[in-house]
């Protein structure tokens, strides 16, 4: 029985862990700016996150979508954007706080 119970605490922890991780990367991307264009689970200006993280699940596109956020771009959800760029947000987003966002978006 103890077992059990240190089981349920153990998993109520980490989700309540998450759920704090979670809260912390909303707060850092709606100081960063990015809640402006996007959400997590539907399209604003730019595609959802949960689509993002749906397109590149499995594959190694951290470097890329970092390189994406730190310089801006277009073209890769063009169907979605309508055309409308992603803004550069370095240097006014420190590169840890990018990475942070992107590892983020990239578990959804």
């Amino acid at each position: 029985m103890r077992k059990l119970i240190l089981a349920v605490s153990l998993v109520a922890s980490v989700g309540v862990l998450s759920n704090t991780a979670a809260a912390d990367e909303l707060a850092l991307a709606k100081k960063s700016g990015c809640l402006a264009c996007h959400a997590i689970d539907k399209k604003i200006v730019g595609p959802a996150w949960k689509d993002v993280a749906n397109r590149y699940k499995g594959q190694d596109a951290k470097a890329d979508m970092i390189k994406k956020v730190k310089m801006g771009g277009k073209g890769s959800w063009t169907e979605v954007t309508r055309g409308v760029p992603m803004p550069p947000y370095s240097p006014r987003v420190t590169d840890e706080n990018i990475e942070k966002l992107v590892d983020f978006i990239l578990a959804l």
